[in-house]
């Protein structure tokens, strides 16, 4: 996880309503993401996810995307896009997602009862987005067999942890006097 390492590392920090947000390609699509990097971290999914029982890749918009869909190429298994605009369609489930920073309504499309389920995003932080998405597809009677994050932003609130749900995470980082520092080089399994 070198790149990804290294990467975080040089990660500028902005505050946003107190709330301290590293900038970072994976999260963030700024600076551009480099093939390597997105590589890197593709393997290290593919490595740490249970994907054998797996039918359906699940993330939301619009972070998650970028990452799903090259662990998708990388793995045949179809993808679907939680997204933030509601399109009316048979079996639409809605859910609230609410970050450290924000708060909006997600509608989750073609995911059925039985769906065995990766869900993939790129940062947890407070927890918000992955409990509200891990809880949708309970509701719905999705098998969730696995869920990965990145990287996870530790020191803080934790409401999926909190909600019982586990979840993967490549590298951990805190953000300590307006810099990223590495916590757990190989994140939680």
């Amino acid at each position: 996880m070198d790149q990804l390492k290294e990467s975080l590392l040089e990660a500028p920090i902005i505050e946003k309503d107190g709330y301290h947000y590293f900038v970072h390609p994976i999260s963030d699509g700024v600076p551009k993401i480099e093939p390597g990097l997105l590589r890197e971290i593709v393997i290290r999914i593919t490595r740490k996810a249970n994907l054998e029982e797996v039918d359906k890749i699940v993330t939301p918009a619009a972070m998650g995307i970028h990452i799903s869909t090259a662990v998708s190429l990388m793995t045949d298994i179809p993808l679907t896009v939680i997204r933030k605009r509601q399109y009316g369609l048979e079996g639409e489930v809605s859910l609230s997602q609410q970050t450290g920073y924000s708060k909006n309504e997600m509608y989750i499309n073609d995911v059925q009862a039985g769906d065995r389920v990766l869900v993939l995003d790129d940062v947890l932080s407070t927890g918000g987005t992955l409990t509200a998405v891990i809880g949708a597809l309970d509701e719905i009677g999705a098998e969730v067999v696995d869920t990965v994050a990145v990287i996870k932003k530790v020191g803080g609130e934790n409401k999926v942890a909190d909600a019982g749900y586990d979840v993967k995470t490549l590298i951990n980082v805190d953000v300590v006097d307006g810099e990223v520092v590495i916590v757990d080089e190989d994140g939680d399994d």
